[in-house]
């Protein structure tokens, strides 16, 4: 996804992505990026997988024993719980070790793109519900060899905090893209916030189709652009619980909008793992949604308006 339309925006990596910030005030834009900045240190540094001195590597390295966390880490955790919980388990933050033996075992960036040594055997099912979680002493024990991965959600979680921190401070309209994951606070252009799908945030050709977002959130998840290959099997981010295994891709992406950014993002993650029981997800949860299949075809549901192939510009 990309947006262009708001009078000041940055960019800089952060979360193993981009991080793109947009406000509606050009004077607000360095107090805004700090306080995003600040926001994605933190979430960093209580949930990467890849950080050996992270509260994430060191809740999974527990080995079963009970551990002590911050206020950051318990709140993504809760997030990633609840999200479990609303899709019935098409979205567990158990699949860590999963992704580990499919060969997701690093920041993306470093991960082998084409891996000749077999597929590990999967680990035992990931069961969010095995995640022992005291909120007021922010203890939480994870079975011996399960490992937690908030790559589902903490991106979304930090999305959300950050704009709304934003646009209080600073009181003007805010928009925050963590790599297809967009969160928006505050007042918006006079047109609202025009943005551009893409099967990847990076590489928009200014040809997509459009759309127009004045609240909440919109996310996009796919399966054609975190891929590597593994024994000549291509993989994908995206993990099926019931199975530890890739989920098998039926849409190329899935783009829904919601009232915050770990809802769309919720929605998306499990459509791409339900597959094509994702159309009757989508449909009973009441969000406009799009999926793009690996076919070619494009599904509209809840309201998606027609795609209109212009730049997203004000």
């Amino acid at each position: 996804m990309i947006t262009r339309n708001a009078p000041a925006r940055t960019s800089f990596a952060a979360l193993g992505t981009t991080a793109t910030l947009l406000v509606t005030d050009t004077a607000a834009l360095e107090a805004a990026r700090r306080l995003l900045a600040a926001e994605l240190a933190r979430v960093d540094e209580a949930c990467s997988r890849f950080r050996p001195d992270s509260e994430l590597s060191r809740v999974n390295a527990a080995e079963g024993a009970t551990t002590s966390v911050g206020v950051v880490f318990g709140e993504v955790l809760d997030v990633a719980l609840s999200v479990a919980a609303s899709t019935g388990g098409a979205v567990d933050p158990t699949v860590g070790a999963s992704l580990t033996a499919l060969g997701y075992d690093r920041s993306f960036p470093a991960v082998s793109r084409e891996d000749p040594r077999p597929v590990a055997p999967p680990p035992s099912r990931a069961d969010w519900r095995a995640v022992s979680w005291d909120p007021a002493t922010r203890a939480v024990r994870v079975p011996a060899g399960v490992a937690l991965d908030f790559g589902a959600t903490a991106k979304a979680f930090a999305a959300d905090r950050a704009a709304a921190a934003a646009a209080e401070a600073t009181g003007c309209g805010v928009l925050i893209n963590l790599g297809g994951d967009i969160a928006v606070a505050g007042r918006p252009p006079a047109r609202g916030w025009r943005v551009m799908l893409a099967d990847d945030h990076r590489a928009a050709d200014g040809t997509g189709p459009v759309i127009t977002i004045h609240g909440g959130g919109l996310a996009t998840s796919g399966t054609t652009v975190r891929t590597w290959r593994r024994a000549g099997r291509r993989m994908h981010h995206i993990v099926d619980p019931a199975t530890g295994d890739t989920a098998t891709p039926v849409w190329r992406t899935v783009s829904v909008v919601a009232a915050t950014c770990v809802e769309a993002n919720a929605a998306t993650t499990a459509a791409v793992v339900l597959g094509e029981r994702a159309l009757r997800f989508l449909g009973d949860s009441g969000l406009a949604a799009r999926l793009a299949g690996t076919d070619g075809r494009i599904t509209r549901l809840s309201g998606w308006p027609p795609d209109t192939p212009q730049e997203a510009a004000s």
